[in-house]
């Protein structure tokens, strides 16, 4: 049996910057992560997974000292940000905040790949196999994993996605749904210079958006409905060109079409974020529609919340403070992520309404948005996570 403090299921984003984290405070941590991420090469085209990242999340990166390595490989800033339907339109610059930026679109796997750089020199320790099974006393969790090792640790984090192990060996329950659209993901090389731009248009089937990636390449996000999507998916890529063309905005370049994938939209909490040693975070906790890109950004601020926490170590010879100290976790961050998520569930309902005295009044908000001065830069810096 090997013994740690922490145990971090999962290497990906979240798990990967708890590990980092918690490794810098002192604490003697193991990763689990089945799924390594394929080493970047300048040559790969860009991976068909992006997340927009905050201001907010960059800060922690580079508290981390991995904002560096994710820098070194590939990045694309965006300092203007657009959102309308039909003649109301709302326009976000970083020069109106006295930013740099506005926030940057990354392959999620050049994240990840740049905080497992910036661990290279810390004795953390991978295991790269999946959670089998986990027991847990009061003073220890016990894990078996699926080549028999077993491990031992004092505290136990689930970051292992929306299909959670640790969430489920925990017995935590969760409650939420499906939404009746799918997303439809399409990687683009685009025949224009890079762009600093991303933008959302809503229409009356969905929202249709534009994310710039580094070098002229794009990511485009088409909602609609699951047999749509799937017609569009199927289609050769010269068609389904011809098809983007004929649905979205004069504001998309030209470009060529080069993947696609789709992904169902589901909302996902848990119902709470602990129980005895083991404790949750990013999507093993919550999962939100997509429509603002805040799921990862989410994430981030699960991990900044943990680390804090996690910077007193007494926990660690006197047990009776772990209970205490998750539980300002679950406070925290409970409320927060439920704010967020019940935030994009009232936008998506509003702009999937087509009643037109709702569509005039939605039109209406983004023009009077336009126009909000204080209130509207006080939204966006709300948004960068500031």
């Amino acid at each position: 049996m090997q013994d740690f403090d922490i145990v971090v299921a999962g290497g990906n984003m979240v798990g990967a910057a708890l590990a980092l984290g918690l490794t810098r405070l002192g604490y003697k941590v193991a990763v689990l992560e089945p799924h390594m991420p394929v080493p970047f090469d300048r040559l790969q085209q860009p991976d068909i997974r992006v997340s927009a990242i905050s201001l907010a999340s960059q800060r922690l990166l580079e508290q981390l000292e991995a904002w560096p390595y994710i820098q070194g490989m590939r990045v694309c800033p965006y300092r203007r940000l657009s959102v309308w339907e039909g003649q109301g339109r709302t326009d976000f610059s970083a020069t109106e905040l006295d930013v740099p930026h506005l926030g940057h679109i990354i392959e999620n796997r050049i994240l990840q790949l740049g905080l497992h750089q910036a661990m290279a020199d810390k004795s953390v320790v991978w295991f790269e196999q999946a959670l089998l099974s986990v027991r847990q006393d009061t003073k220890h969790v016990q894990l078996t994993l699926t080549d028999q090792t077993v491990l031992q640790c004092q505290l136990l984090i689930g970051a292992d996605g929306a299909t959670s192990k640790v969430r489920t060996q925990a017995g935590i329950a969760t409650h939420g749904w499906q939404y009746a659209q799918q997303a439809l993901a399409v990687s683009v090389k685009t025949h224009s210079p890079m762009q600093d731009i991303t933008w959302q248009q809503f229409t009356p089937s969905g929202p249709m958006a534009f994310l710039p990636l580094f070098d002229g390449y794009a990511s485009l996000v088409w909602y609609h409905s699951a047999d749509e999507v799937k017609r569009l998916k199927r289609l050769p890529f010269e068609q389904l060109k011809t098809q983007i063309c004929q649905s979205f905005p004069d504001e998309l370049v030209d470009f060529s079409v080069m993947e696609t994938a789709s992904f169902s939209l589901t909302r996902m909490h848990a119902n709470h974020y602990y129980q005895g040693r083991m404790v949750l975070a990013g999507d093993a906790a919550h999962t939100i529609n997509p429509l603002a890109g805040q799921g990862v950004n989410l994430g981030f601020k699960d991990v900044a919340c943990l680390l804090e926490l996690l910077g007193d170590k007494q926990w660690l010879d006197d047990s009776s403070k772990l209970d205490g100290l998750l539980g300002r976790y679950q406070r925290k961050r409970y409320k927060d992520n439920l704010l967020m998520m019940t935030a994009m569930d009232g936008l998506y309902a509003t702009f999937s309404n087509a009643l037109p005295p709702v569509r005039l009044l939605r039109n209406l908000g983004l023009g009077l948005a336009q126009r909000a001065g204080p209130l509207k830069k006080q939204v966006t810096r709300y948004a960068m996570g500031l």
